[in-house]
């Protein structure tokens, strides 16, 4: 399995180097440092997109009391979970070994943003946040749901693609019960390599915006996407974050990680697009004062799908986790709503079930 890497330049790249170059010569400043990308800044952290809020600010701080109390009560409280939202493990076992040992391109939910994607041959597994807390040593919010399937039901890896170091998405207790970390490829935003090299994985690539990861047969690129990075008190923006596409010879697939809403989703519609498939974050949006700058609403996922140029849109980032205030199976029903008055049709807006497997294309059977 050979693999390059390469980067997708900006509309008029060339064009402005070019033009650059001409002025460097001119000014006797040939061969100086080139210009830093817009989200690289001098302090070594990073930043979002151009005309993309940043998280923090005063006006965010004074909703951080009334937040984390609101949290602590809602945490004493057990979660209904509603009957169906999870396939029963054993099912959810029989349908994804089925469908590993056939040639069709899948996806299988196994909650939150970690989703088991088979595409052009490659079983790839993303954010994969399986253990019980989204925190450091058994604290933190704590999963209502298990995950859909065990890490021991899952086929050999040959992609873990990375969205950014939140816990809820870099899960350091279920990373170290994977196989195969010696024959899988691990795609991270850029100085988040380390921390895999660190834990025993062999082959670590690391993705700065508009990046590409080639193998054969599937491009993966790592795209801007609206959110903000920390796993203790001092790293705060110290390593990227990022979305990817996914790209076969037939199919074409966006995963979000986590997103708020922004402009740089027509952009990346424009350039990218279009996508036949968007996995989208819908929850954990309340206090919109807290929120507005890390994930996006139910509303504002379907506008990035529709930027995006995508036909097929994914709910994911609800229904696993209490990360914030709003009811936890709010976000389907506005989901839904938001997608048909936006001109989806209902079959093309999937609300999955923990667990659930469905085909990407065709009519071989899935456990809907």
């Amino acid at each position: 399995m050979s693999s390059t890497r390469k980067t997708f330049r900006p509309t008029g790249f060339a064009r402005r180097r070019a033009a650059r170059a001409q002025e460097e010569e001119r000014a006797g400043t040939a061969g100086s440092p080139p210009e830093r990308p817009w989200h690289h800044l001098p302090d070594g952290t990073f930043r979002n997109p151009p005309g993309c809020e940043n998280r923090g600010g005063k006006q965010r701080l004074k909703h951080v009391g009334p937040y984390f109390l609101e949290m602590m009560k809602l945490g004493t409280k057990k979660v209904d979970v509603p009957e169906g939202h999870v396939v029963p493990r054993g099912e959810a076992v029989r349908a994804l070994a089925e469908h590993a040992e056939s040639d069709h391109d899948f996806l299988t939910w196994v909650g939150h943003a970690c989703f088991l994607i088979r595409m052009g041959g490659y079983t790839i597994l993303t954010d994969p946040y399986l253990t019980t807390y989204a925190g450091p040593k058994g604290v933190g919010p704590r999963r209502f749901v298990k995950a859909g399937v065990p890490v021991s039901a899952l086929p050999p890896i040959d992609l873990l693609v990375i969205s950014h170091n939140h816990y809820d998405h870099l899960d350091e207790r279920a990373l170290a019960q994977l196989p195969g970390k010696d024959r899988m490829t691990v795609l991270v935003p850029l100085r988040l390599g380390d921390f895999f090299r660190e834990r025993g994985f062999a082959n670590v690539v690391e993705l700065d915006w508009h990046e590409c990861h080639e193998l054969d047969g599937l491009a993966v690129t790592a795209l801007p996407v609206v959110h903000w990075s920390r796993r203790s008190g001092w790293d705060t923006n110290r390593t990227l974050w990022a979305g990817f596409a996914f790209k076969t010879a037939g199919h074409h697939l966006f995963f979000g990680g986590d997103s708020a809403y922004g402009p740089i989703f027509e952009e990346l519609g424009e350039k990218y697009g279009p996508f036949d498939t968007a996995l989208l974050g819908i929850g954990a949006y309340a206090p919109r004062e807290m929120m507005h700058a890390s994930h996006a609403t139910p509303e504002e996922a379907v506008r990035m799908g529709r930027e995006l140029k995508a036909s097929r849109l994914v709910g994911m980032h609800w229904g696993t986790v209490l990360l914030t205030i709003e009811p936890p199976f709010e976000p389907p029903a506005r989901f839904m709503l938001a997608g048909t008055n936006g001109g989806y049709e209902r079959d093309d807006l999937w609300i999955m079930r923990i667990g659930e497997t469905r085909l990407l294309a065709g009519d071989w059977p899935s456990n809907r």
